[in-house]
C-alpha cells in the first residue's frame, strides 16, 4: 500500500509539472506588449511591423519564491548550483504571501519537513530540534515554545547530515532563521492584523540610514498579537523587541550589533493533544483539553549578537561573530496520565510545576580565501550553553477529567507538590574545520571538508546529590561534485556525515565505559533543472541516510543501556518553482520517505516495531498565485496533503489536506491582505505523542485580515 501510494503520489507531481511545462510552453512565444505586465519585458523594432522579441526575464516564482545563493551549506557565498547537498530557502516574499506568523505555517513549502512534537519538526524521517539563527547557535525558543517570524527575512534548511561545518546535529538536516538586518535605503512600515478567535496584531517596523552616507544604519521592530482559540482555556500572547544596528567602520570593516527580547504567554498549555483511538479517531471534541485557564506556558528570552566583517586584502576576508541568549520557560500544566480502567470517558491526570533555564554563549571566526580556482575555507567555534531543570509534580488530589463532558474544578493551591526533579547541565564545545571548493572547470566543482570536535559535559542530579562528567571527541567530513552539463541541467552529488553525543546522564548507565557518540552517514544524488527560458525550476534529491549507535536497553540488565540501534532512512524530494503565465505562478513540492529500524534489542526511542512515529511515507505541499495587475491585486491558493503517521506507540494518525486562499491588493502605499487557513475548516491531527497524551490537533479554521502601510 505504500509503495502504490508513493507511486501515486509521485505520478500527481509529475501530472502538475507536465501541465505547468505545457501551459508555460503554450504562453512563452504568444506574450503581448501589455505595459501593465511589469515583470515581463518586451523589446519592439522600428517598422509597421511590430516583432516581439521576449527576453529571459525571470517571473515571480522565480524572482521572490526563489534563492539563487546562500551561505548555510558552506559558509561562503556560494550559488545553490553549486552546493552539492540539498538546501532550501524560504523566501521573505513567500512568508509575507503566506501571511505566516510562526515556524509552523511554513511545512508545506519545505519538502520533507513535518510537524513532530510541539514546535520541532521531523526532517527525512529524524526529529529535528537544532535551530540556528544566522548559522549561529542560540536559539532563543528552545523547549517547546513555538518560534515567530517577525524578525526573520529568510528561512534555510540544509538537508542531511551537516557536521562537517556545523559539528553535531540530527542528521536530518540544520534549520537556519537569518535575521532582518539594517538597510541602506529608508524603510517604515506599520501593520495592524485582526481575525477570528479575537485574533489582533500590530507592529512597527523602521530600517534606514542613520548618517548622510549611510555608513550607519539601524533597525527597530515592535510586535505585540493576542489571541483565542478553538482549544477550550487557551490564549496565546505574543512580544517582540527587535534592534539593530550595523556601521561600516571603513571600506575594509563592518560591524553589526542586534538585539531582541521575546515574550511569550500561552494559557490552557503545555497543550500535548487529544486521545485516540487505535483507528486515529478523537475520543473527545477538537476543542477538549486537558489544562485548566489557570495552566499556562510563559517564555521570556533575550539574545544579543554582533558581527565583525573584515577585508584583509584582496583575496582574504575573515568574519567574527559573538552570540548570547538567555531565556526562561514557566511551565504549570495538567498531564494526562491515561485511561482511567473503571469508566471509558475519564482519564487520569497530574499536575506540573517545570521552571527551565538556560544561558549559551557562541563564539565563530572564519577566514575566507580566494585563491584563484580555490576558495577556502578555514574555520573555529566555541558555544558553552548552561541549562538547570526544577521539577515539582503531584498525582494526589488530582482529579480525573471527562472527555466528554469536562469540569475544570480543581484548586490547584490544595496540590501537595513533591520536588521531581532538580538538575543542572554544563556543556562545552570547540569545533575546528576546513573546507576546499575547487572549481576544476568552468563546469565541474568539488567541494570538501572536514571537522573536529572537542565536547564535555557535567550533568548534577542535584535531588540524589550525583555529579556525572563527560568528554569526547568527534569528526566529521563531507565530499561532493556539481556539474553544470548545460544551463538546463546541472546535477550533484554528495556522501557527508554527522554525530550527536551521548548526554551525560545516560553515561551512568553504560555496561563498559563510556558509550560512542551517535554517528550518520548520508548519500545523496540530486538534479536541479531550468526550462522554458528560465520560467519553470524542477529540483530531484534523492537521498539514503544510515545512524548508528543509538542507546538501547542492555538485553542482559535492564538498569543499563547499550549503544547498538541502528535506523535507516531513505527517499525522494521533487521541488518546483514555475512562472506558468505572466500572471500565474506556482511552488510545488513532493516528498517520499521510508525511516524504518534496521538494528534494536527493545524497540528505539519514537519508533514502535521497526517504524518511526511522525514520519509521513508522502507529503504534497502546493501555493499558487495569480495577479491581477490592471488593479494591483492578486488572488493565492495552498495546499497541504500528508499522509498516514504513527504515534509512539504505533497508533494511527490519519492522512490529511487543508487549504489556504489569500487575496492581496495595493492601493498608493497600502497593501491589504486577507488570508484564510484551512479554509474548509477540517477536523485533523498533524502529529502523534502516546496513547495516553494523544495526537496533536490542526488548526481549526481561521481568518487574518491585515492593513500594511508604508511611509
Amino acid at each position: 500500500m505504500t509503495l502504490k501510494t508513493s507511486l501515486v503520489m509521485m505520478q500527481a507531481c509529475g501530472a502538475i509539472v507536465f501541465s505547468t511545462l505545457t501551459l508555460a510552453e503554450s504562453t512563452a512565444d504568444n506574450i503581448t506588449n501589455d505595459s501593465i505586465l511589469n515583470d515581463w519585458e518586451t523589446q519592439t523594432k522600428d517598422g509597421s511591423d511590430v516583432e516581439l522579441q521576449p527576453l529571459q526575464v525571470k517571473g515571480r516564482a522565480l524572482s521572490y519564491y526563489k534563492e539563487d545563493e546562500a551561505t548555510l551549506a558552506t559558509k561562503t557565498a556560494t550559488p545553490i548550483d553549486k552546493t552539492p547537498q540539498s538546501i532550501q530557502v524560504v523566501t521573505e516574499a513567500l512568508i509575507e504571501d503566506q501571511a505566516a506568523r510562526q515556524i509552523t505555517d511554513l511545512y508545506r513549502s519545505i519538502s520533507g519537513m513535518s510537524q513532530n512534537n510541539v514546535s520541532n519538526v521531523t526532517l527525512r524521517g529524524f526529529n529535528q530540534d537544532e535551530i540556528l539563527y544566522d548559522g549561529m547557535r542560540g536559539d532563543p525558543f528552545s523547549g517547546f515554545s513555538i518560534p515567530q517570524l517577525f524578525t526573520i527575512e529568510q528561512v534555510q534548511v540544509l538537508k542531511g547530515p551537516a557536521g562537517a561545518l556545523y559539528g553535531a546535529g540530527e542528521p536530518g538536516g540544520v534549520i537556519n532563521y537569518v535575521t532582518k538586518k539594517p538597510t541602506y535605503e529608508q524603510k517604515n512600515t506599520l501593520k495592524i492584523s485582526a481575525g477570528n478567535k479575537d485574533f489582533l496584531s500590530g507592529s512597527i517596523e523602521s530600517s534606514g540610514p542613520a548618517n548622510e552616507d549611510a555608513s550607519q544604519r539601524y533597525r527597530v521592530g515592535i510586535y505585540s498579537d493576542g489571541q483565542d482559540s478553538y482549544r477550550t482555556n487557551v490564549e496565546e500572547e505574543n512580544q517582540i523587541i527587535d534592534l539593530g544596528y550595523d556601521w561600516d567602520i571603513d571600506s575594509n570593516n563592518t560591524l553589526s550589533v542586534q538585539y531582541t527580547n521575546i515574550h511569550q504567554y500561552i494559557s490552557g498549555a503545555r497543550l500535548r493533544g487529544i486521545p485516540t483511538d487505535d483507528d486515529g479517531n478523537f475520543l473527545a471534541d477538537t476543542s477538549w483539553n486537558s489544562n485548566s485557564s489557570s495552566d499556562f506556558q510563559e517564555l521570556d528570552a533575550e539574545v544579543f549578537q554582533a558581527r565583525l566583517d573584515h577585508d584583509i586584502n584582496a583575496w582574504l576576508t575573515s568574519n567574527l561573530t559573538f552570540r548570547y541568549f538567555e531565556n526562561t520557560e514557566t511551565q504549570k500544566y495538567h498531564e494526562v496520565t491515561g485511561l482511567s480502567t473503571t469508566d471509558s470517558d475519564m482519564v487520569k491526570r497530574q499536575y506540573r510545576d517545570q521552571v527551565r533555564n538556560k544561558k549559551g554563549t557562541t563564539i565563530a571566526g572564519n577566514l575566507i580565501a580566494e585563491l584563484g580556482d580555490h576558495t577556502v575555507l578555514i574555520g573555529a567555534d566555541y558555544y558553552h550553553l548552561y541549562g538547570d531543570f526544577l521539577y515539582y509534580r503531584s498525582t494526589a488530589g488530582v482529579s480525573n477529567l471527562s472527555l466528554s463532558n469536562p469540569e475544570y474544578t480543581d484548586n490547584v493551591s490544595d496540590y501537595t507538590m513533591p520536588l521531581y526533579k532538580d538538575e543542572e547541565t554544563v556543556l562545552d564545545r570547540v569545533g575546528v574545520f576546513a573546507q576546499d571548493q575547487w572549481a576544476i572547470t568552468n563546469k565541474l566543482d568539488l567541494t570538501t571538508g572536514v571537522r573536529f570536535d572537542r565536547y564535555e559535559e557535567k550533568f548534577t542530579n542535584n535531588k540524589a546529590d550525583t555529579e556525572t562528567e563527560y568528554d569526547d571527541t568527534g569528526y566529521s567530513a563531507r565530499i561532493g561534485a556539481t556539474y553544470a552539463l548545460n544551463e538546463h541541467v546541472k546535477p550533484y552529488v554528495s556522501a557527508s556525515t554527522g554525530f550527536v553525543p551521548q548526554s551525560a546522564s545516560d553515561q551512568e548507565l553504560s555496561t563498559d565505559g563510556y558509550f560512542d557518540p551517535e554517528e550518520s552517514h548520508q548519500i545523496e544524488a540530486g538534479l536541479r533543472t531550468y526550462w522554458l527560458q528560465n520560467k519553470l525550476n524542477v529540483n530531484i534529491a534523492a537521498y539514503r541516510i544510515i545512524r548508528e549507535n543509538i542507546l538501547q536497553e542492555d538485553p542482559d540488565d535492564s538498569d543499563l543501556l547499550v549503544s547498538v540501534g541502528k535506523v535507516r532512512s531513505q527517499g525522494i524530494e521533487i521541488d518546483v518553482m514555475a512562472d506558468i503565465t505572466p500572471r500565474w505562478v506556482a511552488n510545488i513540492n513532493y516528498a517520499y520517505n521510508d525511516t524504518i529500524v534496521k538494528k534494536a534489542t527493545d524497540g528505539i526511542q519514537y519508533a514502535d516495531g521497526d517504524r518511526f512515529s511522525n514520519t509521513p511515507y508522502n507529503q504534497l505541499g502546493l501555493w499558487t498565485r495569480y495577479d491581477f495587475p490592471s488593479i494591483t491585486s492578486s488572488i493565492a491558493f495552498g495546499a497541504d496533503y500528508v499522509s498516514d503517521q504513527i504515534n509512539r506507540q504505533g497508533q494511527t494518525i490519519k492522512p490529511y489536506a487543508v487549504y489556504d486562499a489569500s487575496w492581496q491588493t495595493s492601493w498608493e502605499d497600502w497593501k491589504f491582505q486577507l488570508n484564510i487557513k484551512n479554509l474548509f475548516d477540517k477536523e485533523y491531527a498533524v502529529s502523534g505523542f502516546t496513547e495516553k497524551n494523544g495526537s496533536f490537533v490542526g488548526e481549526r479554521r481561521r481568518v487574518y485580515v491585515s492593513a500594511a502601510y508604508d511611509f
